[in-house]
């Protein structure tokens, strides 16, 4: 009997599978001796997301040394019936249809085997701050000014915005810093918070030791003075550029230390549209998710849609101004109800519930639907353009299958392939 082939191609940590149909002793016959692993511990690696919620065992994994190889393969796909198998370099003047749809694009389109990034001198240090808030209409029009300033000389704006959500009791803690150490214990009932909650906004100034003296700060404090946070709520650390960009690692390294890296990962991110953000606030981070124990950050920060080249296949609120609200929360077996996958899960689906009945029109990024019509629901007036770059570069869909977007013309009824 044929079995079901899942070739996996990891580029950083975007994996993307594709599928076909052959019974194993034809692996031989692919003229990729030495790069297609059985070896268990590569399948089972590629068998799961990294959330740990899907998993669809491949019969083999490639290690490809080229991106020639990856053409290869695909072309196998394409010869047994089933992309093209073409080598394309992609810009926005080379292939510029391919460029854009790829953007956002879910991997439906394509393989990236390379890409170009444009790099610029690093800063040495890094001026890293957190201050709180009690009320969710200051935060966020702090939040919105910042980024409005994002054309203004550098002196005059921060170098980087982004803010969470604290909605536990007790002491207030982030798995990401130090910050608020058992040292220096905050209790949000000690502060004057809005309905139990309380907002952080974290930003950054970048600098060089050798002209920073009092430049660096001066700067800080011109920009702090127009900001409407708790006075008494700064927090400030200066750390080398290259240790603020790994902060994320760092806390990784901890956790799997701890145990607590390797469980399963039930994260919604939501892009939710500036006009419905307060209503959000009070039906979920008041409501929904108020006094519950946190397994991770939630995320949330506005940006501008302007910046977002609306050619690419991501789609966002039909607003100037959304949000990006990240619950990148863990499932952790100890015991706790709120903190187990099946509580976190249905807590997802009742945020989305929430959402649908309070006309917040929300797009997730990075979704999982299960049928096309949701999906076409999703991409709203972008789905005739991505059905059009499908048809056109990969017509017999063997790429990221998992998706559900379109079905696979080598599946079978009764196969599955995942892939995230």
């Amino acid at each position: 009997m044929a079995t079901k082939l899942l070739l996996t191609f990891a580029i950083c940590r975007l994996i993307v599978t594709v599928g076909l149909t052959l019974d194993p002793t034809e692996l031989l016959r692919l003229g990729v001796d030495g790069q297609l692993s059985v070896d268990p511990s590569d399948v089972e690696t590629a068998s799961l997301d990294f959330g740990l919620l899907t998993r669809a065992e491949p019969l083999a994994v490639l290690h490809p040394s080229s991106a020639a190889d990856v053409a290869h393969l695909v072309k196998t796909a394409y010869a047994y019936g089933y992309g093209k198998g073409e080598l394309l370099t992609c810009s926005e003047e080379q292939n510029p249809e391919l460029f854009h749809a790829v953007l956002g694009g879910l991997g439906q389109f394509g393989i990236i085997t390379r890409a170009r990034i444009s790099l610029e001198p690093a800063p040495q240090r890094v001026r890293w701050i957190r201050v709180l808030y009690s009320n969710f209409s200051a935060f966020t029009r702090d939040q919105e000014y910042l980024i409005s300033l994002h054309g203004k000389p550098a002196s005059q704006k921060f170098d980087y915005v982004e803010g969470f959500v604290i909605v536990d009791e007790g002491l207030i803690n982030n798995w990401r810093s130090s910050f608020f150490s058992p040292q220096n214990p905050v209790k949000i009932s000690s502060l004057d918070s809005d309905g139990g909650v309380l907002y952080c906004l974290e930003i950054t100034k970048n600098y060089h030791e050798s002209t920073a003296d009092h430049t660096i700060d001066q700067e800080v404090e011109s920009l702090l003075k127009k900001l409407n946070f708790i006075p008494t709520s700064v927090f400030t650390t200066d750390l080398p550029y290259v240790d603020f960009l790994d902060r994320v690692h760092k806390a990784e390294l901890k956790l799997r230390s701890k145990g607590l890296w390797e469980v399963p990962h039930p994260w919604l991110n939501l892009f939710v549209p500036k006009s419905k953000i307060a209503d959000f606030d009070k039906g979920v981070f008041k409501g929904i998710l108020n006094k519950n124990k946190t397994s991770g950050p939630i995320l949330i920060y506005p940006m501008n849609k302007n910046k977002w080249d609306q050619r690419s296949s991501v789609v966002t609120p039909d607003e100037e101004v959304f949000y990006l609200v990240a619950l990148l929360r863990s499932a952790l077996d100890n015991g706790e109800e709120t903190q187990s996958l099946e509580y976190l899960s249905n807590q997802n689906r009742q945020i989305l519930r929430f959402c649908d009945d309070a006309g917040i029109d929300v797009k997730q990024y990075l979704p999982h639907y299960t049928t096309q019509e949701e999906w076409k629901d999703h991409f709203g007036n972008k789905w005739d353009r991505f059905h059009k770059m499908k048809m056109e570069f990969d017509p017999r869909h063997i790429l990221a299958t998992g998706q559900q977007i379109f079905r696979p013309t080598f599946a079978s009824s009764s196969s599955k392939i995942a892939s995230w």
